[in-house]
């Protein structure tokens, strides 16, 4: 392959930045105040409130490349295409250029930069529907650029279209959306399937083509009365996935063969091409997750890891000779954090942590696998209550044990799994579902209240637990917030409450909430808090609450704590080395 991974990488970075982008920080994985979705899954999650009219501190033009996560793609990784981790090459513009500029500059990025062969790429564009008129102007932009008729293919709103809501008629009055062009690529050498359809296109999904960039120009806005006006501030959101380009750069629709994968493939010890892809990926998600401060559970983004965990070890056992030992995965995360070294993970840093706890969660797994088996074989016909005894009693996941089920040609009522799991948990992983397919941050008012919360505790800690504590991520929902936290001693029940007593005699205090963009050398200086899992750009948002508390953060706020009302501490536990859990609402 002509580039690599780093290399990719650093292109991306010097073309956006020679036309005055500035670079926005990747967020961590697991969004810090975002209760619709468990995890990151785009790069323009982060940017929702600017393209809606937010001003930013970085100014109109930005880019980033941010780790992403999907997990409703587990089930389907093992083929050459789908994986659960990835990660989105952005750019955008807020009120800046619009169709001419993104379009031309893309393509000189893949033709041009990349050298791309023109002659594999396929475009298309929004055809139009009653309301809103076709996408002409994009047409005649690609067709100026030297694409040919033939290769622009036209399509409706459910291919061509975005808004939060989805297609226009699903959007509510007042909702920005708009039309989006995007680039495919062919792989020539990949035969159509007829079983999707009797002519081969860019949306086919045969796997001849690829899409590697969508630009979404946001240009309408919907009125109350059906119809759409244009936008008078018009954006640009483009996303492309790295590891799709990379795998157009290295002209193999087998995306395990690019270089942020194949290396985790090759020293893996199994014959079954599947299984190798799914613990390359699982296992490649797993670390990241770790990194960002997951662990694995019973739920929310805990449950999606130990998912995750659990069916590398179940694949990686379907090897009959191989006995899977703690340290069996350690050289695939080596491996992991060596392609990764010095962009994501440091080696000295990071290996000890997370594969201490891919040990202990194998071995524990392990242990119930053997005789969680020997129950398998002696169930002659498996039902949905005896599938959720598995779980109840081994800890399989429903998905592990119809997998093994699967193999003697049974197949489960997973409706009679659920209704045992629901009878016996209020949160299920069915409950949690819908947040895999979130990622718009949410302004609902409670929120709000304790996300401001959290920056009155987070200082509480210090004054009472002294500068050694650090922040290690935040989970927000409507009925609670969440708060993890690194310190060397470990927190007493009245230590706990001294800080609960903090936070309500401040909030009785009516202190007002307030913002300055700062550069971040002057923000540090001043000695406002961050959370250390979270990059900062040079000019950076702090929120001041009174003279008491000082934080980076981007919002939003309460204007003024009293409207938090009072704060109780209901449960705080240790959750690792050092850190520790809080629970208020």
């Amino acid at each position: 392959m002509a580039i690599t991974h780093v290399q990719l990488r650093e292109l991306f970075k010097k073309f956006w930045e020679e036309r005055d982008h500035k670079e926005v920080p990747a967020i961590p994985l697991v969004p810090q105040n975002d209760p619709t979705t468990l995890f990151t899954g785009s790069g323009m999650q982060q940017l929702v409130p600017y393209l809606l009219g937010a001003f930013h501190s970085l100014g109109k033009r930005l880019y980033n490349i941010q780790p992403c996560f999907r997990a409703q793609d587990i089930d389907e990784v093992g083929d050459n295409r789908h994986s659960t981790s990835f990660e989105m090459m952005g750019n955008w513009s807020l009120g800046d250029y619009f169709k001419k500029e993104q379009l031309t500059w893309f393509w000189q990025f893949l033709t041009e930069e990349l050298k791309l062969p023109k002659e594999k790429l396929y475009i298309s564009v929004f055809t139009g529907t009653k309301e809103i008129p076709e996408d002409k102007e994009s047409y005649e932009i690609w067709k100026l650029l030297g694409v040919s008729e033939e290769k622009i293919f036209k399509y409706g709103p459910d291919k061509n279209w975005w808004s939060r809501a989805g297609i226009p008629e699903n959007m509510p009055a007042g909702e920005p959306g708009g039309p989006d062009s995007e680039v495919f690529y062919e792989f020539t050498q990949v035969k159509h399937n007829f079983l999707y359809g009797p002519k081969c296109h860019p949306n086919c999904d045969c796997g001849r083509f690829l899409e590697i960039g969508n630009s979404v120009f946001m240009q309408y806005q919907k009125m109350p009365d059906g119809t759409f006006k244009e936008l008078d501030k018009k954006n640009v959101d483009f996303g492309g996935g790295l590891e799709r380009i990379l795998a157009a750069l290295n002209n193999d629709p087998d995306m395990f063969t690019i270089d942020v994968y194949k290396p985790i493939i090759d020293i893996i010890d199994n014959n079954d091409v599947k299984v190798k892809r799914i613990i390359a990926d699982h296992l490649k998600a797993a670390v990241f997750l770790i990194k960002n401060g997951v662990i694995p559970s019973s739920k929310e983004q805990g449950y999606v890891l130990r998912r995750l965990l659990r069916r590398s070890i179940v694949k990686a056992k379907t090897n009959k000779n191989l006995i899977v030992t703690g340290e069996y995965f350690f050289p695939i995360i080596k491996q992991i954090m060596s392609i990764y070294d010095g962009i994501y993970f440091n080696y000295q840093q990071d290996f000890s942590h997370i594969s201490n706890i891919i040990k202990e969660e194998t071995i524990r797994f392990s242990r119930t696998l053997e005789i969680g088996l020997k129950e398998v074989e002696k169930i002659k016909k498996m039902d949905g209550k005896t599938a959720f005894n598995l779980y109840q009693n081994y800890g399989f996941p429903f998905e592990i044990t119809e997998e093994l089920i699967s193999e003697k040609g049974q197949k489960i009522n997973k409706q009679e799994f659920i209704e045992e799991f629901n009878k016996h948990r209020e949160r299920s992983k069915i409950a949690s579902a819908a947040k895999f397919k979130g990622g718009l941050a949410d302004q609902n008012q409670q929120t709000i209240k304790f996300h401001t919360a959290t920056h009155l505790l987070h200082q509480a800690l210090f004054d009472i637990l002294g500068n050694q504590v650090r922040q290690e991520g935040s989970n927000i929902t409507t009925e609670r917030l969440r708060f993890d936290y690194y310190s060397p001693v470990k927190p007493m029940p009245e230590q706990i409450k001294q800080v609960e007593t903090i936070i309500n005699d401040k909030i009785k205090q009516k202190l007002p909430v307030e913002f300055k963009i700062l550069p971040k050398d002057e923000a540090n200086k001043l000695g406002a808090r961050s959370f250390f899992r979270e990059k900062y750009p040079d000019m950076v948002k702090v929120y001041f609450i009174g003279d008491y508390s000082k934080e980076f953060c981007g919002g939003p706020h309460v204007k003024n704590i009293s409207e938090i009302g009072k704060i109780e501490i209901f449960k705080s536990e240790k959750i690792g080395s050092n850190i520790y859990r809080i629970y208020a609402k």
